[in-house]
This record gives C-alpha cells, structure tokens and sequence, in this order.
C-alpha cells in the first residue's frame, strides 16, 4: 500500500490536530478544519488504509483515530518543519541564561528550569561533578588464553578492574601495544572527555593493526567508564505532568513519576544515548517504563568539548517542532556563552 502524497497530507493534519487538542480525530472534523481537498468519505477510507498500514490506532471508546509512535516518528523524520523562534523569544532565553554567570552548575540548573517553564513539560540536565576522575592509565593483564582483565587507574587512586573473556586470540605483545596506546590517547582526560570523544580516530592505527582484538575491548572500556562516570543530574517541572491529559490517570502519573524517581537508572539511560539531538518514541526507548513517553535530548560544550546533557521527557503527543527548537537554542546559547568566558578566563 503507497504512502501517497494524499495520505502524507491527511496524517500531517492528524497528528497536528491531535498535538494541539489530545483528542481523536475523526474525518468530518479533518473535513472541516483543513483544505484537504477530498470529501469525508475519502478521507474516512484513508485514515482506514492509513490505520492498516500501522500509522494510527482507534481508541476503544472512539470513533477517531490518533498517530501511533510510527506515525510520530515518520512526522520527526519527514514532515515537521521546525519553529523559527521569534527574537524575543530567543531574548528572552539569552537573558535568562546569561542572569547568572558566576557559577557552572547554577546556570545549568537555571537552563533546565528554563526549558519545563517554555515546554510545560519535566526537563533535565546532566553535568560532570567538579571531582570527576581523569585518567592515568589503562593496563591490559592477559589471565589465561581467553581472559584478560582491564584495569583503568585514575589520578584520584580509583581503580577499576574488569574481568573480559575474549573471542579472538591475543599475544602478550598485542595487549601491551594496546594498553599503551590507549593510556597515550586517554591519559589526562575526565572520563566524561574520553566517553564523548572519538574514540575510533583516537585509535585508528591500532584499531586497523589489531583488527578484531580492538574491537572486542573497545566496547568494553566504553561500559567501564560508563560505571566510572560521576555526574549530578538536574529535573524540572515535574509538576507540570499534572496538567497533561495522559497523565489524569493515576498509574500512568505514578508510573512516571517512579521512572524519574529513580535518578541512577535515568541518569544511565542518558549516558548511554548517543551525542547530538536525539529523539527517542514510545516504543523506541528500551525500558518498559518509557514506551508511552518521548525523550528528547541534546549535547552542551565547554570549550569546544562536550560535557554534558539537557532535555525533556514527557508523552508522545508532543509539540516536537517548538520543543526541539526550544532546545537546540538554549544548548546553542550554553556552549556559545561558555565558549566566551573560557576565552575570557584565559586571557586573564
């Protein structure tokens, strides 16, 4: 079944409907509020084909349909054109951000509260703790011909030895080129630094040399500083879910609230995600607690170099076009605002 220019008109308008109100969408109500240029029943038909195709779903106690993840996700990827902030609603943020300068992690909390006062959704923001660990060295101990072990050593005196079982073979030589190599590449860098970094072009010459050896530790050096990894985490707004509809229900409130409680687990999840604004659907996010809400998160620098996260949770039915601009600008506005009393501090 073709996803025609047709159908692609008549999804767009359901799921701009159904953002603004959170209601069904029938035809007659399409009919009457979009220039679609068809009758109700033709519209009727499609939103059926379109339901077919797993791009809507009808509620039991409706005889409207609402976008289902799919349908979002086509709508983030094709459809939407993303709000052009208006200059003074980038003022407005600018201002705020820039109140209070004279302290990292006052500001960023500043940038969270921030952002669930524009989106009125639960917003977040990760940052390293100012005692975060920098690196010293990295030794690769070979245990018997399957097994090595891992040990990542920091200036403060924490050591980390993991325990690898290996599907390639390895020689004595081989680990002692990589384990140098890696502490070259990583020694003097926060473990947040060398999570974030590009840890193939860091390697490069000895990922090609080592081939399958390399890619079998890598991953595992990853999830070692991962564990390492010591950040605080900022929420926002999380009384604002009250004045969302999906959350009238009490265990769906209840279930959120519970997943955001957990702050080491969520803090995890955003660890994990990828550098960027990445946009995670309902069903998209692993955890059973996660597959009614969206996430949306973006990466902030300090002097070039990233540090941490900021974003929001909350339903799918989401203004993804003005909460995604909304984010962008402010983390835009963090790593600019940043990069500029760097270069002052150093002058001085």
């Amino acid at each position: 079944m073709d996803l025609n220019e047709r159908k692609l008109r008549i999804l767009q308008a359901i799921i701009a409907d159904f953002i603004r109100t959170g209601e069904p969408v029938g035809s007659r109500t399409l009919s009457k509020k979009y220039e679609l240029g068809v009758s109700p029943a033709t519209i009727r038909n499609e939103m059926s084909d379109l339901e077919d195709m797993g791009f809507l779903t009808h509620p039991h106690t409706s005889a409207g349909r609402v976008p289902s993840d799919k349908a979002y996700r086509l709508y983030v990827n094709e459809l939407m054109s993303k709000k052009e902030l208006t200059v003074e609603e980038k003022q407005i943020i600018s201002d705020k951000l820039h109140s209070d300068m004279s302290e990292f992690e006052k500001t960023i909390q500043h940038a969270a509260r921030l952002l669930s006062e524009i989106t009125n959704l639960t917003s977040f923001a990760m940052t390293p703790k100012p005692d975060e660990d920098i690196l010293r060295f990295i030794n690769i101990l070979p245990v018997d011909n399957e097994t090595v072990v891992l040990m990542i050593v920091a200036e403060s005196g924490k050591v980390s030895n993991t325990a690898l079982k290996l599907k390639t073979p390895y020689t004595r030589d081989n680990l002692e080129l990589l384990s140098k190599s890696m502490t070259y590449n990583f020694r003097g860098k926060t473990v947040s630094e060398a999570l974030t970094g590009d840890i193939i072009q860091c390697l490069e010459e000895d990922l090609a040399a080592m081939g399958a050896l390399a890619e079998n530790i890598m991953p595992n050096f990853m999830k070692t500083l991962e564990k390492m990894l010591n950040v605080n985490l900022y929420m926002d707004g999380l009384a604002n879910i009250f004045s969302i509809p999906e959350y009238n229900d009490i265990d769906k409130a209840k279930m959120f609230l519970e997943l955001l409680g957990k702050k080491e687990d969520f803090t995890k999840k955003l660890i994990n995600r990828e550098n960027g604004v990445i946009i995670t659907i309902g069903n998209e996010n692993a955890d059973d607690m996660m597959q009614e809400c969206s996430l949306i998160t973006a990466t902030y620098h300090i002097d070039g170099k990233l540090v941490g996260k900021i974003g929001v949770i909350g339903p799918t039915r989401m203004k993804y076009d003005e909460v995604t601009s909304v984010i962008e600008y402010v983390t835009e506005n963090l790593s600019n605002t940043f990069k500029l009393t760097g270069g002052n501090e150093e002058d001085e």
